[in-house]
């Protein structure tokens, strides 16, 4: 857009921090879902587990992170991404972005792990985020759920003092705990199948005249009449 810089734009939107913090959490436990990474595109066959948690990944060069990435099965994540490099259509491949690419692995670190950004920096489709400045949009992009994350295991074990656990809340964000999901079984159609939903139910109520496939006309019809008109047969006598 030409000169986009007005005072009255709405550039941001208002959000509760719960909220935000809720979204965080729910992007971070899909991520755990395999069939949710997989929907998402990412190439998980190979990965021993999903989340897939390592001890370090404190390697010295770019060669070493791309042999460690190899070795817990994330190439073909990393082949998928470097195949889909295309051009972008319309005007805005006269600007800076001139290629697009889909998104590889996250790399989420802590701080034993200080030399992850520097070395996985020039990998194609591999983005870094320290644990405490996890982003949603790194997390979710495009809005969609599932993003194959690499979690290093100081970061991993960061999670709980962040977001908290069910037994009590979260250590570094004040006054945040995960709300608790209230269904103990999920499956909504094991539990409407059930016996003992299906012994509460009525039976289906049926139309006397649902198997007629047309209206008969009253008129024509002198039984359609009679049972609009009880006096009509009277009347054709009387006639």
């Amino acid at each position: 857009m030409f000169a986009p810089l007005k005072i009255w734009r709405k550039w941001h939107r208002k959000l509760n921090l719960n909220q935000k913090r809720n979204a965080v959490a729910s992007a971070l436990a899909a991520s755990a879902c395999a069939p949710l990474v997989q929907a998402r595109g990412h190439r998980i066959d190979t990965v021993p587990e999903v989340p897939l948690v390592v001890n370090s990944l404190n390697v010295s060069s770019t060669k070493g992170m791309l042999s460690a990435l190899n070795n817990l099965g994330a190439m073909p994540d990393l082949t998928r991404v470097r195949k889909s490099k295309r051009t972008r259509a319309g005007i805005g491949k006269m600007k800076n972005g001139r290629f697009t690419l889909r998104k590889g692995p996250l790399v989420i670190y802590g701080d034993e792990n200080p030399l992850v950004k520097r070395t996985a920096r020039n990998l194609t489709g591999v983005e870094v985020c320290n644990v405490n400045r996890i982003n949603l949009l790194q997390l979710a992009p495009g809005g969609h759920l599932g993003r194959f994350i690499i979690f290093t295991k100081d970061a991993f074990d960061q999670l709980d003092k962040i977001f908290g656990t069910f037994a009590g809340g979260a250590s570094i964000k004040k006054g945040f705990q995960m709300s608790r999901s209230m269904m103990t079984c999920a499956d909504l159609a094991r539990i409407i199948n059930s016996d003992q939903v299906q012994t509460k139910l009525r039976e289906v109520k049926t139309s006397v005249r649902s198997h007629d496939k047309t209206k008969k006309n009253p008129l024509k019809n002198k039984t359609m009449m009679q049972k609009l008109n009880p006096y009509s047969k009277t009347a054709r006598e009387l006639e």
